[in-house]
């Protein structure tokens, strides 16, 4: 294992661990809005995008074990493929992001529960932000 494969190593595994303090800060976040019902769609693309990045940290820290250790052609095909997956939601999640930052629609809410007859809207107490 060489000096660069170190490197790789710790700034993957410092990346990887980062990731899942800001997934476990967003949990928390989601948790207060879905008792709410009312979430940032801002905040839900950014934590998609976050799930998608540490899932792409854990594939390139199995990526350099396994070129350290050898690995026979389904171990490679399988980590192609978990890579692939994980650039297109990372992608995925980086173009929602940039959508909702240069339209300014970075305040957009979902709301998760039903409008009943004669009862208020839930959109009704969010605050009209421009």
């Amino acid at each position: 294992m060489g000096v660069i494969d170190i490197l790789l190593l710790f700034a993957y595994s410092i990346s990887f661990v980062c990731a899942l303090l800001l997934i476990a800060a967003l949990f928390l976040y989601f948790r207060r809005r879905l008792r709410a019902k009312v979430v940032s769609l801002f905040m839900l693309s950014a934590f998609f995008f976050l799930g998608a990045y540490t899932v792409k940290m854990a594939v390139a820290i199995w990526i350099r074990f396994g070129s350290v250790s050898g690995a026979d052609s389904v171990l490679a095909s399988l980590k192609t493929a978990a890579w692939a997956i994980a650039q297109t939601g990372t992608t995925a999640g980086l173009l929602i992001l940039t959508l909702l930052m240069f339209t300014k629609r970075h305040d957009l809410f979902v709301v998760l529960s039903e409008n009943k007859k004669g009862g208020a809207s839930h959109t009704e107490s969010i605050p009209n932000q421009k």
